[in-house]
């Protein structure tokens, strides 16, 4: 499965509303570890088809990163349920 973009508009669907888990990468362009990490969670998203791989721009989606209280990134966050 590959990597969706989570923005505000499509949270509901993508992620509240998902039957199976989600992973969140909080993450953005001027951020090194950001960079350095994107290419393994492309690879869990290719690897794991029994959950989503999701991105959510910091940046672009400050509503988002508000509601999970993102500090720092890259910052991880599995959703189940």
């Amino acid at each position: 499965m590959s990597v969706l973009t989570i923005t505000k508009s499509n949270f509901k669907a993508e992620v509240a509303d998902s039957d199976i888990p989600v992973l969140l990468d909080f993450w953005a362009e001027w951020c090194g570890p950001c960079r350095m990490l994107s290419p393994v969670i492309d690879q869990v998203a290719d690897e794991l088809a029994d959950i989503k791989v999701g991105k959510i721009n910091v940046d672009q989606e400050q509503d988002l990163a508000s509601q999970f209280q993102v500090m720092s990134i890259p910052t991880l966050v599995l959703m189940k349920n």
